[in-house]
């Protein structure tokens, strides 16, 4: 066997191993993308405590419960808050099906389409049981019943919920062992591709995920809280819980519209719709602040990407890959610049 065979082997052989591995693993991806994108955002905080506890397992644990603490106990407060509203809501829904709803008044006076929105309304919801007869006998995204959409809605999140264990399982191994992992990755790389080469892309992998974590997670609860501030003037009920999900929304670029105008909505419905009005309106100036200016600013300067790369990265990465491509597209715009920058000066030094 010659020395090109052996070579043609040996690549087939770790080609399949791979292959094997993400085959087995592939249900598993998406916690450890998660795990690892928490990991290298907070990377810098689980530095400092380790140095204050000098305990690196105590340390890892400690902050894996805190993480996983800022995303249960809002969960757990909104669920807390929806179950004290659902019977009120039952109510409504009841009342609204057995007697109707009367058509807003604010309908009849939009421009060209209102009249039209207003006679379906009448014809529909404001008779009695029109809400019944709106959705009966009709298939609604493949589902025949209210209980197929209990069973999937059930199956999925139950699903949600063991990637979440699991995505905080991997966090404290990748706190834990972290440094170790990093050390592996740098040997393997080196092998691969020359020291340097590896050392320049690696680098800005951390401050790419950071960058955008912060311009990302941070400026969308800001969004929220000044946002929220606006239902809370307009007189909205629940005005904490619709700041909170404007802030959840608000992480995903052009996403906080659905809550802030869901919430003006219910505002118009209830008759204030001077107060509609205007928390539309503020809701789009902090929109339009935050996502052309701010967000963009934050992961810009900090990973020196122009403003296009950087939505770009956050529009086509949740577009593609989900929620989780909020954080995967802006490093991969990060890497693909750099190889820009690279080509550049290559034919800079060959000329």
């Amino acid at each position: 066997m010659t020395e090109t065979q052996r070579d043609f082997l040996s690549a087939g052989f770790s080609l399949t191993l791979i292959a094997l591995a993400a085959f087995v693993m592939q249900r598993f991806f998406l916690p450890l993308v998660w795990a690892g994108i928490l990991c290298v955002a907070t990377w810098p905080m689980h530095v400092w405590l380790r140095t204050r506890i000098r305990h690196n397992i105590l340390s890892a644990a400690l902050l894996t419960l805190v993480v996983a603490a800022i995303f249960i106990v809002p969960a757990l407060l909104g669920v807390a808050q929806a179950a004290r509203q659902a019977p009120e809501l039952a109510n409504y829904i009841v009342s609204a099906n057995t007697d109707g709803v009367p058509v807003p008044d604010f309908l009849a006076h939009l421009p060209v389409v209102g009249d039209s929105i207003a006679e379906w309304w009448q014809a529909t919801l404001s008779q009695p049981h029109g809400l019944a007869h709106l959705f009966s006998d009709r298939e609604i995204n493949g589902f025949h019943s209210a209980s197929d959409i209990i069973k999937v809605a059930g199956v999925g999140f139950m699903h949600r919920l063991v990637d979440f264990g699991l995505a905080f399982l991997c966090l404290f191994f990748f706190y834990k062992d972290g440094e170790v992992l990093n050390r592996q990755i740098m040997n393997i790389g080196s092998r691969w591709f020359s020291e340097q080469r590896w050392a320049q892309y690696s680098e800005k992998i951390p401050t790419a995920i950071r960058a955008t974590v912060n311009g990302l997670v941070l400026v969308g609860l800001a969004e929220g809280v000044l946002i929220g501030i606006a239902y809370w003037l307009a007189g909205l009920k629940s005005a904490a819980l619709w700041a909170a999900a404007t802030g959840i929304l608000a992480i995903i670029p052009f996403g906080a519209p659905i809550a802030f105008v869901s919430a003006a909505a219910v505002l118009a419905f209830g008759g204030a719709l001077p107060a509609a009005i205007a928390v539309a309106v503020w809701g789009t100036v902090v929109l339009f602040v935050a996502d052309h200016f701010v967000r963009p600013g934050i992961i810009g300067n900090a990973t020196r990407l122009p403003f296009l790369a950087v939505l770009f990265g956050i529009l086509g990465g949740v577009e593609t890959l989900g929620l989780v491509g909020l954080f995967i597209g802006p490093v991969v715009m990060v890497l693909f610049v750099t190889l820009w920058h690279e080509a550049q000066s290559h034919h800079a030094d060959v000329g």
